[in-house]
């Protein structure tokens, strides 16, 4: 009993609390966003995300409470081979929707790979002297084999994100950083490029012209689709632009107190489409009917899940839940930062669901289980401080 005392003092209350909050907020946006479907399975989603995050508070408590040292030592290889083995038999038995392999009955492989690679990229680079070129390679094979197999399904976004978390614990592990900033050099060139194919494409008058300098974007027609909306979004306002232009006026409208629950016309109109309005673009919902001070509200929430965090790391005096805690702050942060950005056009649409709030099953228990490994380090491993009260003061020098 003084033991689970002692864990739960050491627990971050504020990151608990906020990670709550935000999940209730995806609760009641999701009823929102439900209310105007067809069926009643669909207008009941809300109670299946509620249901789901009670599982989560589960498996946030007992990634919490077990020791994240001994969860890396023995669970952190199997659990990344066992996503990996998923991610292959996705391709070839999973159910394929709006284009794509992604679902295994009722689980998505992808969204346990996340946490899989960051677990045991943050463990395997934990290790002192793991930091020259040969650890780079080792570090790309990692990050390069999973965001293939996601790829394949396919699935840009998942794959993307994967990128900066392995990079942020690469980064914070000091793993060949000339070789890191060159990498990320050149993937910003590479960005660029690719940008400027597009623009230059879309610019040309004769469609043949087009088609040439597509043919050198290593993108599929549907990327392809997306970043000529991202650049040209009044070209086609009506077809492929038709949610992003819905979604920002619907953020525009929301004012500043927003039009109140269940009362968004973007979404009760059906302007905004239902079958995104509870998921990609439920952020649009969120800003319509409680405006800009909801979303200021929201930002707090994730900010109080990132500070403390923050502080976790910077406290922990352990390689591997310092790198862990970085891994895993960096996958929510692209996750809000994309969501949002999509949402008003700052940056290509992605099917990047919003953290805790946009409904699905999968990335809820995962991120519920990741925030529980956060914890885990802030309970199982003590800061400086507390390790030099608990060795008594320096010794003395000789005289």
């Amino acid at each position: 009993m003084k033991d689970v005392l002692s864990k739960l003092r050491r627990m971050d209350w504020i990151l608990s609390a906020c990670m709550v909050m935000l999940v209730v907020m995806g609760v009641v946006f999701i009823n929102s966003a439900g209310s105007v479907r067809p069926t009643e399975a669909l207008r009941n989603l809300w109670r299946v995300h509620a249901a789901t995050a009670l599982y989560g508070l589960v498996v946030y408590a007992v990634c919490a409470f077990l020791d994240y040292r001994k969860m890396l030592d023995w669970a952190a290889l199997p659990i990344f081979v066992v996503s990996c083995a998923l991610l292959v038999i996705v391709l070839f038995a999973g159910t394929n929707h709006f284009g794509g392999r992604r679902w295994l009955w009722f689980f998505q492989p992808s969204e346990i790979a996340k946490l899989a690679v960051i677990l045991f990229t943050a463990h395997v680079f934990a290790e002192p002297g793991r930091s020259g070129f040969r650890w780079f390679l080792a570090g790309a094979a990692i990050l390069g084999g999973p965001a293939a197999l996601v790829l394949a399904e396919p699935d840009l976004g998942t794959a993307l994100v994967l990128v900066p978390s392995v990079l942020a614990i690469l980064l914070a592990a000091r793993v060949w950083l000339k070789g890191l900033v060159t990498l990320l050099a050149v993937s910003l060139l590479a960005v660029g490029l690719v940008l400027w194919a597009v623009d230059r494409a879309e610019r040309q008058p004769d469609p043949d012209s087009r088609a040439k300098i597509y043919r050198f974007v290593p993108l599929r027609d549907h990327q392809i689709q997306r970043l000529r909306v991202f650049l040209f979004p009044e070209t086609d306002p009506s077809g492929a632009g038709y949610n992003l232009r819905q979604a920002q006026i619907a953020v525009g409208s929301g004012g500043i107190w927003g039009k109140g629950l269940k009362k968004g016309s973007q979404k009760l109109l059906g302007y905004l489409p239902p079958s995104v309005s509870m998921n990609d673009f439920i952020f649009a919902v969120l800003a319509e009917e409680s405006g800009f001070m909801g979303v200021l509200l929201m930002l707090a929430l994730f900010l109080g899940i990132l500070g403390p965090g923050l502080r976790i790391a910077i406290r922990c005096t352990d390689d591997r839940g310092r790198l862990v805690v970085i891994g895993i702050l960096t996958l929510v942060f692209c996750h809000l930062y994309v969501n949002v950005a999509m949402s008003v056009g700052l940056v290509p649409i992605t099917g990047l669901p919003l953290p805790f709030i946009s409904a699905g099953r999968t990335f809820l228990i995962v991120l519920m289980a990741a925030l529980g490994v956060v914890q885990s380090v802030a309970i199982h491993q003590a800061p400086a401080e507390d390790n030099r009260e608990a060795n008594g003061p320096p010794d003395s020098p000789p005289i």
